[in-house]
């Protein structure tokens, strides 16, 4: 991270949900990060941090000196069955204002260092396969491609392919059953 001022914070509902919303919005609208067509409205923020709360999934942001979210960084369920624990699907977003500073990788980086701490096994990135800035970001952090979906979404006029890509951590010592 190039701006030692910087810092990381466990976000809330009260004080980032909006900066959350219209750092995801401007993705929908200008992207193919998330495969949403319409911006979500505020009222959404409640039930994601309600999900966020229910399960105990991070949400990690970035901000600077003033306070202003930069970006943030999160994880959910991968697969709602009981043998995928150990593993989660990771999201990170960056305000097109401060792409390429290096904060992606300090909030990956995070999640990392979280998902170890809680036990977790694999880490999971569902990335648009023309998202090369994400591509790089994560095969720099040691993640591996798993596998891309062809044409599994259709935004701006075009068929879109899912790449797959996970870090496999040494956690759990001792993965258990149940």
């Amino acid at each position: 991270m190039t701006n030692d001022a910087v810092r990381l914070v466990d976000c809330n509902e009260g004080a980032h949900a909006a900066a959350i919303l219209a750092i995801l919005n401007e993705a929908i609208v200008h992207s193919t990060a998330l495969y949403d067509y319409v911006p979500r409205p505020p009222e959404a923020m409640a039930t994601w941090f309600a999900t966020k709360r229910a399960h105990g999934f991070p949400v990690v942001g970035a901000v600077d000196a003033s306070g202003k979210l930069l970006g943030f960084a999160s994880w959910g369920t991968f697969r709602a069955f009981p043998a995928y624990k150990y593993t989660v699907e990771h999201s990170v977003y960056v305000h097109h204002d401060h792409r390429g500073q290096g904060l992606g990788k300090t909030l990956i980086a995070e999640l990392v260092r979280r998902a170890r701490a809680a036990d977790l096994h694999a880490l999971v990135g569902c990335i648009d396969a023309s998202n090369q800035g994400s591509i790089t970001l994560h095969e720099r952090l040691g993640f591996t491609h798993s596998g891309t979906l062809q044409q599994v979404g259709f935004k701006f006029g075009r068929w879109l392919d899912a790449a797959f890509y996970q870090l496999l951590l040494t956690t759990p010592a001792r993965p258990v059953d149940g």
